[in-house]
Formats: C-alpha cells, sequence, structure tokens
C-alpha cells in the first residue's frame, strides 16, 4: 500500500496519519450508534479531543501571557527610566520577571509544541472535504492502524444538509443567504476570544502614553483578526467552518476557566449594570 499525498510529508506526516485513525475512531463509533451525519460529528469530536489533550500547553501558555500583561506597565516605566542604558534595562526587566515569577519562553514553547499538531489537523480535515471521497477512501485505507479501522464505502460528505466541501460563498450563489451567518458566527466568536485574551492594565494617573509597536499590533489584530477569520469561514469548506467554531468554543471555555473573562470583564460589567 503506497502512502501518498499530506500522510507522505516528512514531519506532518506521522502526525496527520495519527489524527487520521483517531477521526477514523469517532466515525466508526457514530455509524455504530446510528448517528447520522457522523462525519461531521467526528469533526467536531476530534476537535475536542486534540483540544482536550493539548488543554495543559494551552493553559499554560494563557497563564504566562496574562503574567505579561499585568507587568507590561512596569516594563514601560523600565523601557522609559533606562532608555539609553540597554544592558541596565535587559538587567531590570530580567528582575522584574524573576520577582512576578513570570518565564517568557514558558509561553512560546507551549505553542512551538502545539503548532505541528493544528497544522495536521488542519491539513487532514482541508483534505477530507475537499477531495472526492473515493479518492479519500484509498488513502485514508492506506493508512490506519488496524483493518477494523478501514471504511468500508465512501462517507457522507454532509451535515444537517449542508455540504461538508462546499464553501458558504458558493452557497451563497445559489441563493442560500442565510449561510452568511456561519461566517458571521466565526468572526464574532474570534472576536469574543481575541477580546477575552486582550486584557490591557489601566494606564496609572499622570502616565504619558507612548507608542508601543506590540501594543499596536495587539489592538489591530483585535480587529482584523477575527475579520479574516470570518472572511476564510466565507470562502473555504463548510467543513473546516465547522473545525474553527469548535476550535474557538473551546478556546473561550479555556481562558475563562484558566483566566476568567479578560478583557470581557468590563464590557461584561457595564451590561450588567444597565440591566
Amino acid at each position: 500500500m503506497k502512502i501518498t499525498g499530506i500522510f507522505a510529508t516528512p514531519v506532518l506526516g506521522p502526525i496527520t496519519i495519527l489524527l487520521t485513525n483517531f477521526l477514523l475512531i469517532f466515525y466508526h463509533g457514530f455509524v455504530f450508534a446510528n448517528i447520522p451525519y457522523a462525519l461531521g460529528f467526528s469533526i467536531i469530536a476530534l476537535t475536542l479531543f486534540f483540544r482536550i489533550v493539548l488543554y495543559p500547553f494551552t493553559a499554560s501558555q494563557i497563564r504566562t501571557s496574562v503574567k505579561m500583561q499585568k507587568i507590561a506597565p512596569h516594563v514601560n516605566k523600565l523601557k522609559e527610566l533606562h532608555k539609553n542604558d540597554s544592558k541596565k534595562l535587559q538587567e531590570e526587566t530580567m528582575k522584574l520577571y524573576k520577582e512576578h515569577g513570570v518565564n517568557p519562553a514558558a509561553g512560546c514553547l507551549p505553542m512551538i509544541i502545539q503548532l505541528p499538531f493544528i497544522w495536521a489537523l488542519y491539513a487532514l480535515l482541508q483534505y477530507v472535504v475537499k477531495t472526492a471521497p473515493t479518492q479519500v477512501l484509498t488513502a485514508v485505507n492506506n493508512v490506519v492502524y488496524f483493518p477494523f479501522l478501514k471504511l468500508p464505502m465512501v462517507w457522507d460528505q454532509h451535515f444537517f444538509g449542508l455540504s461538508l466541501g462546499q464553501a458558504p460563498a458558493d452557497m451563497f450563489k445559489h441563493g442560500m443567504v442565510w449561510i452568511l451567518i456561519f461566517p458571521a458566527l466565526t468572526a464574532a466568536l474570534q472576536f469574543i476570544q481575541s477580546k477575552m485574551m486582550f486584557n490591557t492594565p489601566a494606564p496609572e494617573p499622570g502616565a504619558q502614553k507612548k507608542d508601543d509597536l506590540s501594543s499596536a499590533m495587539q489592538t489591530q489584530s483585535l480587529y482584523i483578526f477575527p475579520i479574516m477569520i470570518g472572511f476564510f469561514s466565507y470562502t473555504l469548506p463548510f467543513g473546516l467552518t465547522l473545525y474553527w467554531n469548535t476550535f474557538t468554543l473551546f478556546g473561550i471555555l479555556q481562558q475563562y476557566l484558566v483566566a476568567g473573562w479578560g478583557g470581557l470583564e468590563s464590557h461584561i460589567e457595564k451590561f450588567l449594570r444597565r440591566k
């Protein structure tokens, strides 16, 4: 049996094959339970399983990010105080990190660990929903770990009447105006998660505002990134929208459990006071 395509890539191939076998386990489970739209539910189940497995790494990344945001005003003060002495600035910054128990590298390491799995999962789901079912049948059956996981026939690529392989943009062209709800939902969920993650401490009285490239980029991404994701959701196959919305919903839940409402807290308090 010849392994080809995304399954044959040197780095992501083995990870993609592993995820494929888990997808098949979920798929056969839903089929055995006579649950309709087994492929769509399998995509949701695999995404949730993936996020649960990586939960400790993501939680560590969130905690580090929260700590970094809390000490940001102190870092800015040090930058102003030692703007002409880079060596002293580095020493004082590292001392500040140590005092607050912050390890900047701890925020990068979890992401580095997660990225190959995120890329592999995205590549797998893109392949599953965009490729002809007969071709998927052959390719997937060539990489199963156990014979009982093989697909006996091509799977149904529909989820509650919507084609997992068709983009909302194509559906919209055929008169399905209501399909725009899904890209809008994708953008809204992404904005909520981004807003929760981006929690800027209130400036101290008398503090001067200073241009900060990093802060400016974060502010822009708060609005630009959700719009981009919403556009991708509109143009890419619906199966990927299903994956991304599940991925983001779990991210919002995890963000709340680890760090609370974050940047949304003040908005929620204002809303509750109005009521």
